[in-house]
């Protein structure tokens, strides 16, 4: 891992994530990039002007860099490699089009998360980029003055389309000198005997030369309580999941676990796209 990118409003929800980000990219020496993304409507509405010829956009873009000087002041930033960055574009967009240009390994995002009509109609930032994101995205919702992770709960059905982000997974813990618990949540919907579970689990990761495992069946009403309960109960670290990244009318009638897993667990979250 080399380059972190961590996009701010310069909220405290965004703070969170750079404490976390500077713990990491001090302890693997990596470059930290904070990314402040002006998302300007009269942008759209001048399309014959640069944004930064606009009065408006100058205006915003001096009000970032200073907002960035009182960052860039924190203690914890003091021995990490830290870029700032602003730029217009529209948020999710921006993230993901700044990390295939800065070839970036991890975004890391803070996150309030969201409930009821304000989930439904306007969602999290982080609920987006996680259904977009080709890069492993973090988010942090709490404060974390020693960010480490020994417990690691990655969550999956198990299937031959997750090797690869049991891979990441895998190297993720391996950083961090984790204990992976394999979890397969079962529903009264979708049940599978805890013999025929466990063989699943045993063939996909067959191979695998990563041995700080547990394999754990669960019951529960759905996937995202399982997932949600059982990291309750061993007190995880992080919860690791797979996005396959629904979008538009499949992701209004299917949802996405890994969106909702984002908005609603109260630890953090990584996602790894499929």
């Amino acid at each position: 891992m080399k380059k972190i990118l961590v996009p701010t409003d310069f909220s405290n929800e965004a703070e969170n994530a750079i404490k976390v980000a500077a713990q990491l990219a001090e302890k693997h020496n990596c470059e930290l990039i904070l990314l402040h993304m002006l998302d300007l409507p009269l942008v759209q509405l001048n399309a014959g002007s640069a944004p930064a010829d606009l009065p408006e956009a100058v205006y915003f873009m001096k009000l970032a860099h200073k907002q960035f000087e009182e960052v860039l002041k924190k203690p914890y930033l003091d021995n990490v490699t830290v870029t700032e960055m602003v730029d217009f574009h529209d948020i999710n967009t921006g993230i993901i089009e700044v990390s295939k240009e800065h070839q970036i390994d991890l975004i890391i995002m803070g996150s309030h998360g969201a409930s009821g009509l304000k989930e439904m109609f306007i969602g999290s930032n982080a609920e987006k980029l996680v259904r977009t994101s080709d890069i492993p995205v973090l988010v942090i919702k709490n404060e974390h003055h020693n960010f480490n992770i020994e417990e690691f709960v990655f969550a999956s059905d198990f299937e031959n389309d997750n090797r690869e982000t049991f891979k990441q997974a895998v190297k993720l813990a391996e950083m961090f000198s984790a204990k992976i618990h394999l979890l397969m949540v079962n529903t009264i919907a979708n049940f599978t005997t805890t013999a025929s579970a466990k063989v699943k689990i045993q063939e996909f990761i067959a191979g695998t030369a990563f041995n700080n495992y547990s394999t754990n069946i669960y019951n529960d009403e759905t996937v995202e309580k399982g997932i949600l309960n059982f990291s309750h109960i061993i007190d995880a670290d992080l919860i690791g999941i797979s996005t396959h990244g629904r979008q538009g009318i499949a992701h209004f009638f299917n949802g996405s676990l890994s969106e909702d897993i984002v908005n609603h667990a109260k630890r953090p979250v990584i996602t790894f796209k499929i």
